[in-house]
């Protein structure tokens, strides 16, 4: 047995289709995922959402790009280093070639031995029409295959158009350009971030400083902090078992053993509970001198954008560093001295006054959406908090820090400017006053940590710049900039071997050679049967509203690219022709099943006849998939497998609210041959026993994993009959499919009927065809002997049919004595009266007619004999439920 498609349709047949090594790229994704700035840092230049881990493409192009019909010749193996020799590792394009046709489903891992090794593939395209951050088009340039890619984001375009360039960059042109910048304006934006260092004379850096949103009590007129609780910082280095909390009543920043209970400041001896600030659940401040409750957005409606306070500084002293002090002496926190303050009024002076730099920050207002404006998808309003254009986002500050260096990059040239600038905007992620300190970590937050506009009542400031300590900084992100330039140049390979991480030498190959991308609608693509493989990660119903999020980026990017590139200038990044569900312009579930029919449609005329579309999903709501599959069905698609990503399928069609990814396989096709439903569910319970007797024998998977293999055999069993499938007269939709196919999985035991039908299929079948099946079954063979199923006749095994003269007496028996007759005895039955010219009416009309149509289906398909159609008023042909 091998594979999830277990016939073959006129095309070469895929390792993909045979077999997928789950437990591998499983084990290097969960690792890829937490740190990818070390696996491959070329996805960390930039922030887009929801990438998939580039092991997991990696994985998928390889058993891609690669068939059965695949040549020595037209591919080639190289070891990663320098000598790039050849089958040097003991692989060579032969044993490549072998692997192929070895891969099946239970050992999918002669083909992943190749997964490290630097592998050419001639003569192949591919295709992402949802490129988003690139990860696909970067992992199947490494194969040499040549890559096109589309997104209506501009946002997305860009990062991608300079991942792909990065193979092609030098890194030294790079650093030049960006110590161009930093003897520009590093030190005037630096000046505006130091502070008094409390161990003397003389100033640190200031790594972050808090801030405090205020608003006045509506009842007696007190200024009320919007803090939640106290805490400032987890403490460090031999304080790391205490808090820094916050005196609520001096200020100063001070060292407790909990947090959470009662405490005494150090300086003024004041006692209170940190974890009692003023602002309660649902969005609510109250009062601490006489207790009134208001709204924080009702009070910001009557009494204007709240005031904020400076109240803290994390500092980092390198004078005190080189003294040799201890850590927690040179790198803490304190309070936020009036020098600190001063510091702010001469930045935010400096910014009215540089009218010069007003042009390097957004002019838009903050636009209207379902992420900016509270909706089912996210419950915040930014305009309810004050916040009406994007620089409203920032202060005064910030905007002078980042528009000496936006004004700074845009003397660069763009080949070096645009990767400068992506540092920029990804700076932007920490470079706000819309992110808060995450006081257990010790580190700023991130703006999209929840992929929403969330403003904080207590935000910080980022060090823009940056110094020696500090996450999120220009600096920080530049050198991450820098990082995915030099990977792009000479990319290497993480993988798992024998329970440890090890790391290939540098590829020879660039990344991004041979690809191109286009910014628009990817229903816009014309191409016809060019494609050998569509590679791509699509839009999830409302997932991410992509165009609102990455609007915080591009309106900042906008500004030097507004005259370099289509797509950057107009307002705010495409949101109309997004193919996803957006409430607040009323696109429904309904129309994005719809436009993804309509991708769906372009994608199949753009594959060739014998392409592939692989790609992953990711949902929990169990509709969703059988749409899914009745969109690839009617698209002219055929699904041949579907593998697992860290999901638990087990759980989900047990009712339980999991969410999964999986990555599904799809062919085009234009055959669809009839069959009735109870003839399919014996198919594919049959296929279902095969594929679980191989990977519980042969894998290492969770009962959730096979299950979501299972899934992928069923989908493909169904999808070759799609609109074709009969189950009582009516044609079966996808969704009434995958509904039956989740209690197939759960159940996966043949009954009684399906025995009977499997064995009347066969024309002749033996007592060892009845066994086999009995192995798999709840039945048994004593109750199918009982009700006269079978017999053994010396030699022969006699099958129990309706005209078998015991089994009429038992069939009689059952339905006209006490006997508990099931669906197969009333056919039985009525198949003997109407045979007999014996009336059958009232029997119809006491029995269920769906349950019989059903069965009567499948036996007249598996017998080849129309009566029982006729005997149930089905009037239609043998035809439509047999290919034969």
């Amino acid at each position: 047995m091998s594979g999830q498609q277990p016939e073959g349709r006129g095309r070469p047949r895929l390792p993909i289709e045979d077999g997928f090594p789950i437990e591998r790229v499983n084990e290097i994704a969960a690792k890829e995922s937490r740190a990818k700035q070390h696996y491959r840092p070329v996805y960390t230049m930039h922030k887009w959402w929801a990438r998939r881990p580039g092991c997991l493409f990696r994985a998928i192009s390889l058993y891609s790009l690669l068939d059965e019909d695949t040549d020595p010749a037209d591919v080639s193996v190289y070891e990663p280093g320098e000598n790039q020799t050849l089958g040097a590792n003991g692989l060579s394009s032969e044993d490549l070639v072998d692997a192929i046709g070895e891969t099946s489903i239970e050992d999918p891992e002669p083909l992943w031995e190749f997964y490290p090794k630097d592998v050419r593939i001639q003569n192949k395209k591919v295709l992402d029409p949802f490129m988003g951050g690139g990860t696909s088009l970067v992992e199947a340039s490494r194969f040499g295959a040549e890559t096109v890619g589309y997104d209506l984001n501009p946002v997305a375009w860009f990062v991608t158009k300079k991942e792909l360039e990065a193979g092609q960059t030098d890194p030294e042109k790079l650093q030049e350009a960006f110590e161009q910048v930093r003897d520009d304006v590093a030190d005037e934006i630096t000046q505006y971030y130091r502070t008094p260092c409390p161990n003397g004379d003389h100033e640190a850096d200031v790594m972050y400083n808090f801030w405090v949103k205020e608003l006045d009590c509506v009842s007696c007129g007190h200024t009320v902090p919007l803090f939640k609780d106290y805490r400032v910082a987890k403490g460090r280095y031999e304080n790391d078992d205490k808090y820094n909390v916050l005196c609520p009543d001096c200020g100063a920043v001070t060292l407790v053993d909990d947090w959470q209970s009662e405490s005494e400041c150090n300086e003024c001896d004041h006692e209170f509970v940190p974890k009692e600030g003023n602002v309660s659940r649902g969005g609510y401040y109250h009062c601490p001198e006489c207790g009134q409750k208001e709204s924080i957005t009702g009070a910001i409606s009557e009494q204007g954008i709240p005031d904020m306070r400076l109240y803290a500084v994390e500092y980092y002293c390198e004078e005190c560093d080189n003294q040799g002090l201890e850590r927690s002496k040179y790198k803490g926190y304190k309070q936020a001295s009036p020098a600190d303050k001063k510091l702010f009024e001469e930045a935010k002076r400096d910014w009215e006054a540089r009218t010069d730099l007003h042009k390097y920050v957004p002019d838009e207002k903050i636009p209207k959406g379902s992420i900016t404006v509270s909706s089912a998808i996210n419950g915040n309003d930014v305009f309810e908090h004050g916040y009406e254009d994007w620089t409203d986002m920032f202060n005064e500050r910030q905007l002078l820090s980042l528009a000496k260096i936006l004004k700074s990059i845009s003397r660069l040239s763009r080949e070096v400017g645009d990767y400068l600038l992506l540092a920029l905007t990804d700076a932007l992620r920490t470079n706000t006053m819309m992110v808060s300190y995450d006081t257990a970590y010790n580190k700023i937050g991130d703006f999209f940590r929840t992929n929403s506009f969330n403003p904080p009542t207590y935000p910080v400031e980022n060090n823009v710049w940056g110094t020696e300590f500090g996450r999120g900084t220009f600096k920080s992100s530049w050198d991450m900039v820098v990082k995915g330039v030099e990977y792009a140049n000479a990319p290497t390979d993480r993988y798992v071997e024998n329970g440890d991480t090890a790391e290939t030498e540098e590829f020879a190959q660039p990344i991004g050679q041979n690809s191109e991308i286009h910014q628009g609608d990817m229903r816009t693509i014309d191409a016809e049967d060019e494609y050998d493989l569509v590679l791509t990660d699509p839009p999830y119903y409302d997932n991410i509203i992509y165009s609102e999020v990455s609007d915080y980026f591009y309106v900042w990017q906008k500004i030097l690219l507004e005259d370099e590139y289509e797509g950057f200038d107009q307002e705010h990044t495409p949101r109309v022709d997004s193919i996803v569900t957006n409430p607040y312009l009323d696109k429904t579930a309904e129309d994005f099943e719809h436009e993804m029919g309509q991708a769906l449609d372009v994608i199949n005329h753009a594959l060739k006849d014998d392409g592939t579309l692989a790609f992953t999903y990711h949902h929990s709501d169990e509709e969703s998939w059988g749409e899914l599959l009745e969109s690839l069905c009617n698209t002219g698609f055929e699904v041949t497998g579907t593998y697992p990503i860290n999901s638990d399928l087990m759980k989900f069609i047990g009712g339980e609210a999991v969410s999964f990814d999986i990555v599904i396989v799809a062919r085009p096709t234009e055959e669809r041959t009839p069959i009735s439903w109870r003839n399919l569910r014996i198919r594919i319970l049959n296929r279902l026993d095969e594929i679980q007797d191989g990977l519980e024998e042969h894998r290492d998977l969770t009962e959730g994993d096979i299950g979501v293999v299972e899934m992928g055999a069923c989908f493909a069993e169904y999808s070759r009959h799609h609109g074709e499938v009969r189950r009582g007269g009516e044609i079966m939709t996808a969704k009434e499919a995958v509904e039956k196919i989740y209690g197939i999985i759960q159940n996966n035991a043949l009954g009684e009927e399906d025995i009977f039908l499997d064995l009347l299929r066969a024309g002749s079948p033996s007592y060892d065809d009845l066994n086999k099946l009995l192995r798999r079954s709840d039945a048994s063979e004593e109750e199918l002997r009982e009700k006269a199923l079978f017999r053994v006749e010396g030699n022969s095994f006699v099958l129990g049919d309706w005209d078998d003269e015991k089994r009429q007496a038992y069939v009689q028996q059952a339905v006209e004595g006490d006997g508990d007759a099931s669906a197969l005895d009333k056919a039985h039955y009525l198949r003997y009266r109407y045979e007999e010219g014996k009336s059958t009416a009232e029997y119809l009309e006491r029995w269920d007619h769906d349950e019989l149509a059903e069965l009567c289906e499948s036996l007249a398909a598996a017998s080849g004999d129309e009566t029982y159609l006729n005997l149930v008023g089905l009037d239609v042909s043998l035809d439509s439920y047999t290919d034969s």
